[in-house]
């Protein structure tokens, strides 16, 4: 088992910047991959980034590449999501998650957090 904790939503306008953070506890933090993932009203969940356990594979949507950063601290048991240049179609709870071995797709991952409300105001 694995408990996620997000932190770092708010409202925001647009141009501006969030970080993310999840606490991750209840496993070898460096052995599981971790993600996240949003998801609009009205809108499947869907993948945002990703980065492997050894932070060598992180991987993003193309609606976010070159605008948000993934980074995670092994000593910490944390994974932060860094988010620039923020649009108004950004806006959507984000979760955090995590998995075994490396993928990004929703389905494969095993346990998630709470969310946390992003909303980017025009």
């Amino acid at each position: 088992q694995v408990q996620l904790v997000e932190s770092g939503g708010g409202l925001v306008q647009a141009g501006a910047s969030l970080r993310l953070s999840c606490a991750a506890s209840g496993r070898t933090f460096s052995s599981i991959t971790m993600g996240w993932f949003r998801q609009a009203p009205g809108k499947e969940r869907e993948f945002v980034a990703a980065i492997s356990r050894g932070s060598a594979l992180p991987s993003y949507a193309d609606s976010v590449k070159g605008r948000f950063a993934i980074s995670r601290d092994n000593a910490k048991n944390t994974v932060r999501l860094q988010m620039n240049s923020l649009k108004p179609e950004d806006t959507a709870v984000y979760y955090c998650a995590a998995r075994g071995s490396y993928s990004t797709n929703v389905y494969d991952y095993d346990w998630w957090g709470q969310g946390t409300q992003v909303t980017v105001s025009s």
